[in-house]
């Protein structure tokens, strides 16, 4: 199919496990083909499936990676490093869950932590280059996000200090991507200080507009914050370098919003579902991607609270491939050109 859009796709960070299929990357990558998938979007913290350091510094590792998946029909899409890239940044109220995504030895110890998640993302740069990928999908962490909602007022200042510190600590890490030819694509997403558009405009002034800081588009977190998804397109597509294809629904009712009050995913007004069975408008979305130019990959990212994971993997494929659009090589109205010249033009606007 001549599709603008890449795929389908899936990122394999939710179906990775301790038992077959799941827990290497050959027996994933079958089961992910047999599904109907064309790429995998890996897990680099994952070491059942990739080994990282590995994958930076060895061409042979890389190329046996890839052919691994090639005997399934498979590629990757992209290197995920959503674990690391928050651990880049880590507000002082969250270091002991966020210490869960570091080393063991890393624990208790904040600075020693930040120091190897960004080594994480230079090693991620590299691999990325050595499997010939030109976008990664990362988190950007967060230091200013307790501070989201302002009450207590917030110190003047205080967010500045913020997103100064944060793009102090991702320059280095956007330059080594650039050096590598691989844009850094942020989820946009809620506990990260990249949480919006507006958001990521202040963050982009901060790295002065560097060309390897870019986007992964998720609607289904701008539904749960009523975020309108479909102009946020049209406002970053030049920005829009990767693509997680995930659902959600927003019910609001008496008792909660936005915020959820508390409430387990299952029962929150805003919850993430399988593809078709929430309320996120595909078909436009496709569309506007497609119109703007998107060349990426349509990557699953499955995580329904009500819908079991094997179920909602073998029903993303086809709902992915139903959505890709086949661009058009002429304009419809091609048969009714008249053929006419500059001359038969200036006629026509009564200029002689």
């Amino acid at each position: 199919m001549n599709s603008s859009i890449q795929g389908p796709g899936i990122f394999l960070a939710q179906f990775a496990g301790e038992t077959a299929p799941f827990n290497s990357l050959p027996a994933i990558g079958r089961w992910a083909a047999s599904l109907g998938y064309k790429g995998v979007q890996i897990p680099s913290w994952d070491a059942r499936l990739f080994d990282l350091a590995r994958a930076a510094e060895s061409q042979t590792y890389c190329d046996e990676v890839r052919g691994q998946l090639a005997e399934h029909g498979l590629v990757i899409t992209e290197l995920s490093t959503h674990l690391q890239g928050q651990l880049v940044a880590v507000h002082p109220a969250y270091d002991l869950p966020m210490d869960g995504f570091a080393p063991e030895a890393l624990r208790g110890k904040p600075a020693e932590r930040t120091a190897w998640a960004i080594e994480q993302l230079k090693l991620a740069a590299r691999a990325s280059m050595r499997l010939g990928l030109n976008a990664h999908a990362t988190f950007s962490g967060a230091l200013a996000w307790p501070y989201l909602y302002p009450w207590p007022q917030r110190p003047a200042g205080l967010v500045e200090a913020a997103f100064d510190e944060l793009a102090k600590r991702w320059t280095p890490i956007l330059n080594a991507f650039d050096e590598a030819g691989v844009d850094v694509c942020y989820e946009v997403h809620p506990g990260e200080d990249l949480c919006d558009g507006a958001s990521f405009e202040m963050f982009l002034d901060r790295v002065h507009q560097h060309p390897r800081a870019n986007l992964l588009y998720d609607p289904s977190h701008f539904v749960l914050q009523q975020l309108d998804y479909l102009d946020y397109i049209d406002l970053y597509h030049s920005r829009i370098k990767a693509f997680h294809v995930k659902d959600a629904e927003f019910r609001p009712n008496g008792r909660m919003g936005v915020y959820g009050g508390f409430q387990a995913w299952k029962d929150r007004a805003g919850r993430f579902r399988s593809l078709g069975d929430g309320q996120v408008d595909f078909r436009a979305i496709f569309s506007k991607l497609t119109q703007h130019g998107y060349r990426g990959w349509a990557v699953l990212e499955w995580e329904c609270c009500i819908k079991h994971p094997e179920q909602g993997a073998a029903e993303g494929a086809p709902f992915i491939a139903d959505h890709l659009i086949r661009v058009a090589e002429r304009a419809f109205d091609d048969f009714a050109a008249s053929g006419t010249d500059d001359a038969a033009n200036r006629r026509m606007l009564g200029l002689g």
